[in-house]
């Protein structure tokens, strides 16, 4: 089935007050990723490996008509993929806000916002930095997982399916505690399961003419 048709049968499985959805594109030949994006481009799209990440809204510029247009310019290119839908926001017709109605985990996964959250809650009170590891179950999920994580400047080591990131309270190195959930929130709209675990903690910490303290794993500073 062509992108187009795809595209076609998802919007009509839309609920009737959707405002804006996430739309990621898998394509069948990676080396396609670069050609498709600029056919995209009007649509600002992410580009993780051999997906495209796109945000379409009801109206305006970013359209339902505009991106079955751009995605008819991949079909007659031969370009081929999998239209895959990510999250979902509806608009409040007594107010005329949009609320965004995130796709729920797989059913037998827990939300990594709310693992996000136990963390965090189970920390002492006067914690300041912490090194945390976010591991994956599908390595399909690897590249799309790397872009919604990316504000935290993850890395990945010795070949596993998992992200290891830092979390600073106050100051120094790492990203801050709300971007740290905020993207553990984007892999469970795109529907992404993994496991969120604390590595190391530090409390207290008074860092002198430096970025902050430093983490040891394996004899290597990370």
């Amino acid at each position: 089935m062509g992108l187009v048709a795809q595209w076609d049968a998802m919007v009509a499985r839309l609920s009737a007050d959707w405002g804006e959805v996430g739309v990621r594109l898998r394509l069948t030949r990676p080396e396609d990723a670069s050609r498709a994006a600029a056919l995209l481009s009007a649509l600002s799209p992410g580009v993780a490996g051999d997906a495209l990440h796109l945000r379409v809204t009801s109206a305006g510029e970013a359209g339902p008509s505009t991106v079955r247009r751009l995605l008819g310019r991949l079909d007659a290119e031969g370009i081929r993929g999998t239209v895959e839908l990510g999250s979902e926001q509806h608009i409040d017709r007594s107010s005329g806000a949009a609320a965004e109605v995130a796709d729920s985990p797989p059913r037998g996964t827990a939300s990594l916002a709310a693992a996000w959250d136990q963390l965090v809650a189970s920390l002492l009170d006067d914690w300041t930095d912490l090194l945390c590891l976010v591991e994956l179950r599908s390595s399909d999920d690897l590249a799309p997982a790397a872009l919604a994580l990316a504000p935290l400047n993850p890395s990945r080591h010795d070949g596993t399916l998992a992200f290891r990131f830092r979390v600073a309270r106050h100051f120094g190195y790492g990203a801050a505690p709300g971007m740290a959930r905020r993207c553990m929130e984007r892999l469970d709209e795109q529907g992404i399961p993994g496991t969120l675990t604390l590595l190391e903690m530090l409390s207290d910490t008074q860092p002198v003419l430096t970025q902050g303290p430093t983490f040891v794993v394996s004899d290597r500073a990370v």
